[in-house]
């Protein structure tokens, strides 16, 4: 299903810390399928702030089971959206919430025995609270190990719904907590999670060539660092999965300049876009990317990060050739299947066909 934007009313706002709130939206019967999501998964959400429009992807805390759409937003220094959020969203508004997407995800087997990994840091939980707690309630049989980084006690994120899930299922769910500002009593678990740390602490669990999936989530040094540590302690790529994000404060998505007023475009490309059935098609110019271009032709084509972590943007490509500048969240098998991201996808022919509808 092709990711879409519904306006939704903002049923419930908690504040998680002091510098997080959560928010649960109002889906009304009429959507409900549209926004059945998977643990992993995430929401983008559309505002107009300052003039510009703005969107955020905010990963999915809840679980499938809670019968709620609850996302987590950590204000950020400078941050516009988050600051929009945290100072004047309030319960009983109403926000554009896209439809849920997203790939940092494995399918549940209600009768696997898999032991799963997860290593996360301040808002990078997000995401994996949903997993452990669709894993501890649809995988009976399966165990979790969390580590999870933070800077102080006070700044975790959903402490106490984690230690409910840990007393809850003692046998099965292993959580550690690492604070890289606040002594603790085993020296270990005091400081950053870097490579040595991680290596240690994977000592206390199944060796990395047993572990069925790992997710991790969090900042870029805290990803690269795991992802080079469990891969060289054995475990195979494919079991490994990566959420890299922004933080809020990126610089905002804007539509080109008008043609009329704009620079001279040299057409480099033309393009069609299949989105919903119908077909789309529009010129890229020297240096536009399709996203670029779709946005300069008044095409509402699928975006969110615009940075090539949220996989929003994400459509097969079934004629022609791109290069893609970045690319965080595509998986090998998407892309030797075809998949491309359009908001890093630069033209090298002359003609190229997308297809937004092959999921």
């Amino acid at each position: 299903m092709t990711p879409q934007f519904h306006t939704l009313a903002v049923a419930d706002l908690r504040r998680e810390t002091p510098d997080a709130v959560s928010l649960a939206f109002a889906v009304p019967d009429r959507l409900r399928e549209a926004y059945r999501f998977v643990p992993g998964q995430h929401v983008t959400l559309r505002q107009a702030i300052g003039g510009a429009e703005l969107r955020r992807s905010y990963s999915i805390c809840s679980g499938p089971d809670e019968g709620e759409l609850r996302i987590a937003v950590k204000k950020q220094a400078g941050g516009a959206f988050s600051g929009f959020v945290h100072e004047q969203v309030r319960a009983g508004d109403a926000l554009d919430v896209m439809t849920p997407a997203g790939h940092f995800t494995a399918p549940i087997e209600p009768g696997a025995a898999r032991t799963y990994l997860g290593v996360a840091a301040g808002s990078g939980i997000t995401p994996l609270l949903s997993i452990v707690k669709t894993v501890l309630a649809r995988e009976t049989r399966s165990r979790f190990f969390l580590l999870y980084g933070n800077r102080t006690t006070q700044s975790i994120m959903f402490r106490a719904a984690l230690e409910e899930l840990k007393d809850s299922h003692l046998e099965r769910f292993s959580l550690t907590h690492v604070l890289s500002r606040e002594a603790q009593d085993v020296p270990v678990l005091s400081g950053r999670i870097d490579a040595e740390r991680l290596a240690l602490l994977l000592r206390a669990i199944p060796p990395a060539a047993a572990i069925d999936h790992a997710f991790l989530c969090g900042p870029a040094m805290l990803l690269d660092t795991a992802e080079r540590v469990l891969l060289a302690q054995g475990m195979p790529r494919e079991r490994l999965h990566v959420e890299r994000f922004t933080v809020d404060g990126t610089p905002a998505a804007r539509r080109p300049a008008p043609a009329e007023t704009a620079a001279p475009r040299r057409v480099v490309a033309e393009a069609e876009a299949v989105l919903d059935g119908q077909h789309h098609r529009f010129a890229i110019a020297e240096g536009e990317t399709v996203i670029d271009a779709a946005l300069g032709a008044g095409l509402e084509l699928p975006y969110s990060c615009r940075g090539g972590m949220c996989c929003t943007c994400r459509a097969r490509l079934v004629e022609g050739e791109v290069a893609m500048d970045h690319n965080y969240s595509l998986e090998r098998w998407e892309i030797e299947a075809g998949y491309v991201l359009t908001c890093q996808s630069r033209p090298k022919t002359a003609r190229l066909v997308l297809d937004y509808d092959q999921v």
